[in-house]
């Protein structure tokens, strides 16, 4: 057989075999074209024309840890002949990236609903518990004086008690020391005490697995129990054990003085207390046994009593067999607290791992936010197979600290080094200046720690990775430094046949145009992975051993230019500065400070500083003038957001845009801050309607020109302000007022509204209703409330915000909502706040629109009862949410579910929905949680530090719930940039 043919049987086997193997990469076309795979792309690594084949795209699926089955977007190959590498490995690695981000999105998906099944397990839970206690208190009330003895009650109350290593070691608080809960007690207690009789009761071989669901059951339903209650034992291993609980003469339970519960071993049986240790499903069912036992036998004993359910006092000691916790890592022994360093220094690095990069770039990740969290970095790092990339803002105080956590070996504690370690080029970068602490908070070079896996660190177009181990000499900064001081003598000198370097810049043409070394020809690309066809064009009639020298910001980019020089270019003399201008620059300044620097004008850096000067020198031209500056920006168009250089003339004249159009853009938007004087939304009168009115941004030119609210709805802006100040950026306001009103008018007047706060939306509301019962000709059907017509019912907590919602509604359903109505409730300005009483309470207006306030203690359990129920309550049209943040989805699901609240086709209305823009950041970046130490410094910077952190929470949550809820089926949403956001969602 000739060798042609057997090579050719080799091909179509291997082919088959690939078929076989991975059907949806090979038979899959793209563009008209079936990927079929040759023998060149099979048996070797790196093909000249870099085309890929399916066995090539299986081992960079496998490098990004992705099955080929997982690629759902198809990827891109060109039909261009000549194309080069550089478009299809921008392309696939486009893919790979989403693929990356589509799986993080998958798994917090999956954890969502993990965490959002177990709220709902624990919500089941406690609204069953809820529905215990009412039939508790209605058989104790209509049950008759006599003592009976044999009823025994569907709860038992559990003390748990800590000991006091525990509370120490986990920092518990008051109520996780010592607290109570309530445990369901299941019907087959009756038949178990039967078997059991006064002793403990027989292992049962029929135990069905839902009774292991009870807590009185099963001990991991137990431990789960007290999780739900204290939390923090989560983090310990102890040892759980039981006794009675003792009596005082009126049946009230005591519980042990905080020094009596100290730890020791618990034998079973043998405690003073009586305490048996809980090992196993049948100690737990015991236990609670002779719980109930206890309380039958006293409940016989005692005519009278407090005693009112079977109580078992459970004891949680720590367990003395546990490993200890392991000694911290020596880098943080005796670290200061970050947060008190009055500087920030800004730092640098990059790490190719050799061999096989990192095999797993997610879980490295995760390791390095956990190692780095107690650092308070903030910084955008990049981690791929190849290695990592990172730009970060480091406390100067424990910049030593952070140092050996990256750089310690394994035997002495670090955990870094088969990651970073030795494998950082030239170490660390360093900013030879740090930054005072307010200049940095005034002005952050980043406001988070994000670490994102990518499928590279540096995106270079190629689709095969080259060998970064190989990329020239890493030149030290002061040899390169002589080299180029050597360069530019012989240029001035005309020296003939003197061997000049080529220095290449292989930064972006946006960083060039600040500055520069001397002698240095720049690529000019626009981005990174267009350097390969300008290198090819620059070098082509350059001989190979010709000396090249390469530069950029850290040293990163060069690295894989110098690669490509040397592997694809065959270039054999190519060198590279060693930690790029950052280290030319610290290295210059510590041990050559009397030298000329021969990098001239301002150093870009990626961070929100756009760049660092180090000499005078003005080398850009301004993009709208044509001056010399050294200023980079990006548009403050947000739609344009163009990087450009642009002098400080321009920047003021055009507000830090591009051109007249995107500052009228920007103006229009209401990006700008208003000047001191200017009017507020919320102080639109009358005189703002007149057409000499100028307005500067489309939400005040909004205002100008709709209708004015009454006065009774801006006193009662006037009055929260007064009254609750801290909330009186709550109120719904002019313009999202006149909506809610004009969308109640348009139904048949039924509104439920979830929080009322002081009641201006209440109001709104109800002016609307009325309008709906005039249009409905109401007048002659009675006035609206629960059973039907226009009716608003308000649901509410506080008790002082209620105080304060019923006054108003009672000013304006006696006196409407013109002057006199303001001046009643300006009343309440000058007197104290009274609090709501009772639970309810009702009003009319115009002798159409029913109004009522409920006090409740949960306003979703409530709404979760009224959804469920027969009652009398005729559905509504429109239900208000402006509750609960972090449970929204759950007041849709109960509105949602069927239509005894919320008729089909009503609307859902979610305020707060972009809270106060945050969203933004949570959906392009989400929250990095590495400052959730518990903050120190003074009570104010502690209070702000609490605040930002429930807003960046809650932001987190609101983005969720508009997540969610456009994706269920079973409505349709619009979301409305009204104020904080308004989300009318229409069930379908």
């Amino acid at each position: 057989m000739s060798s042609i043919n057997k090579q050719h049987i080799l091909i179509l086997t291997m082919s088959f075999l690939l078929a076989s193997v991975m059907p949806v990469m090979a038979r899959r076309s793209i563009q008209g074209k079936i990927l079929a795979p040759t023998f060149a792309q099979i048996t070797n690594k790196r093909v000249p024309n870099r085309s890929i084949s399916a066995f090539v795209l299986n081992q960079r699926h496998k490098q990004c840890n992705l099955s080929p089955t997982f690629l759902k977007q198809p990827l891109y190959v060109s039909n261009k002949p000549g194309d080069t590498s550089s478009s299809f490995g921008a392309a696939y690695h486009a893919s790979a990236n989403q693929q990356i981000v589509a799986r993080r999105n998958e798994i917090n998906r999956q954890k969502r609903q993990a965490r959002q099944k177990a709220l709902d397990k624990d919500r089941e839970r406690n609204l069953k518990l809820r529905n215990l206690f009412m039939e508790e208190k209605q058989n104790d009330s209509s049950s008759s004086s006599s003592h009976d003895s044999s009823s025994i009650p569907p709860m038992f109350a559990v003390k748990v008690v800590t000991c006091r290593t525990l509370r120490l070691e986990l920092r518990m608080n008051g109520r996780e020391k010592r607290g109570r809960m309530f445990v369901e007690r299941p019907s087959i207690f009756s038949a178990m005490q039967n078997e059991g009789g006064e002793g403990e009761v027989e292992q049962r071989d029929d135990d069905a697995s839902d009774d292991n669901e009870y807590a009185c059951m099963s001990l991991k339903a137990l431990k789960q129990t007290i999780h739900e209650f204290f939390r923090r034992l989560k983090k310990s291993t102890y040892i759980l054990s039981a006794s009675l609980p003792i009596l005082d003469e009126d049946g009230n339970v005591l519980t042990s003085e905080e020094g009596d519960d100290d730890d020791q071993n618990i034998n079973d049986n043998n405690s003073s207390l009586g305490m048996r240790r809980l090992e196993t499903d049948e100690d737990v069912q015991n236990a609670f046994l002779q719980a109930e036992q206890f309380y039958q036998r006293h409940q016989e004993e005692n005519e009278s009593t407090s005693m009112k359910r079977p109580t078992l006092v459970i004891h949680v000691t720590k367990d003395p067999d546990a490993p200890p916790p392991p000694p911290p890592p020596p880098y943080l022994v005796g670290m200061p607290d970050p947060l008190t360093s009055p500087t920030m220094t800004m730092l640098s690095f990059y790490a190719f791992p050799p061999d096989e990069g990192i095999s797993d770039p997610e879980s490295t990740a995760d390791q390095l936010k956990r190692l780095w969290r107690p650092f308070r970095a903030l910084g955008r790092v990049y981690v791929a197979k190849e290695g990592v990339n990172a730009q970060m803002s480091v406390p100067t105080n424990v910049l030593s600290n952070f140092l050996q956590c990256c750089t310690v070996k394994p035997e002495e504690g670090g955990e870094l080094s088969h990651v970073l370690g030795t494998y950082m080029e030239n170490g660390i970068n360093i900013d030879p200046i740090a930054v005072d602490m307010e200049e940095f908070q005034a002005k952050p070079a980043f406001k988070n720690l994000h670490i994102r896996v990518r499928s590279q660190i540096v995106a270079d177009g190629f689709a095969t990775p080259l060998d970064w181990q190989s990329a020239g000499y890493d030149m030290p900064p002061l040899e390169w430094h002589q080299k180029l001081k050597e360069a530019r003598e012989a240029n001035e000198k005309g020296v003939d046949n003197a061997p000049l370097p080529i220095v290449l810049d292989c930064r972006n043409d946006y960083e060039t145009q600040v500055g520069k070394f001397e002698l240095a020809e720049p690529l000019d690309t626009e981005n990174f992975r267009d350097s390969w066809d300008v290198l090819k064009g620059r070098l082509k009639d350059v001989p190979k051993d010709a000396p090249v020298m390469t530069y950029c910001t850290g040293g990163i980019r060069c690295v894989k230019v110098n690669a490509y020089l040397t592997q694809e270019m065959g270039m054999t003399n190519v060198s590279r500065l060693a930690g790029g201008i950052i280290s030319y620059d610290r290295t210059l300044n510590e041990q050559a400070p009397a030298e000329e620097s021969m990098f001239k004008g301002v150093n870009y850096v990626f961070d929100s500083r756009m760049g660092r000067r180090i000499t005078d020198d003005q080398l850009g031209t301004c993009y709208t003038c044509g001056s010399k500056t050294h200023l980079v920006s990006n548009c403050k168009n947000e739609n344009c957001h163009r990087r450009m250089v642009q002098c400080e003339n321009c920047v003021d004249s055009l507000l830090g845009t591009c051109s007249e159009g995107c500052k009228g853009r920007v103006v229009n938007a209401g990006m700008v801050p208003k000047r001191k004087g200017e009017a507020t939304n919320n102080d639109v009168d009358e005189t703002r309607q007149e057409s000499d009115e100028v307005y500067t941004n489309v939400d005040d030119y909004s205002s100008g020109y709709s209708s004015s609210s009454p006065s009774l709805f801006r006193q009662i802006e006037l009055n929260t302000a007064a009254l609750l100040p801290s909330g009186a950026h709550m109120v719904s306001g002019a313009m999202q007022g006149s909506l809610l009103k004009m969308l109640a008018s348009q139904t048949s007047g039924r509104v439920l509204e979830i929080g009322s706060f002081t009641g201006y939306a209440t109001a709104c509301f109800l002016e609307g209703a009325a309008i709906a019962g005039e249009l409905g000709e109401r007048k002659e059907a009675g006035i609206g409330g629960r059973e039907g017509g226009p009716f608003v019912l308000s649901l509410e907590r506080d008790r002082r915000a209620l105080g304060i919602a019923s006054a108003h509604i009672k000013a304006m359903s006696e006196l409407g909502l013109d002057e006199d109505a303001a001046e009643e409730a300006s009343k309440l300005a000058d007197g104290p706040i009274v609090d709501f009483e009772g639970d309810s309470v009702s009003f009319t207006y115009k002798g159409i629109a029913g109004c009522e306030f409920l006090r409740v203690n949960d306003a979703l359990a409530t709404v979760e009862e009224m959804a469920s129920s027969q009652s009398q309550l005729a559905p509504f049209d429109i239900a208000f949410v402006d509750a609960d943040k972090t449970r929204l989805m759950d007041y849709v699901d109960a509105l949602a579910s069927n239509d005894r609240l919320l008729k089909k086709g009503g609307l859902i209305i979610v305020d707060n929905v972009l809270w106060k823009g945050l969203v933004l950041d949570a959906n392009n970046n989400g929250y990095d949680s590495s400052d959730e130490t518990s903050p120190t410094g003074s009570n104010e910077e502690k209070a702000l530090l609490k605040k930002n952190r429930r807003a960046r929470k809650l932001a987190m949550k609101m983005h969720q719930f508009n997540s969610e809820v456009v994706r269920d089926e079973r409505v349709e949403v619009v979301m409305m940039p009204i104020r904080d956001g308004l989300s009318l969602i229409r069930k379908r």
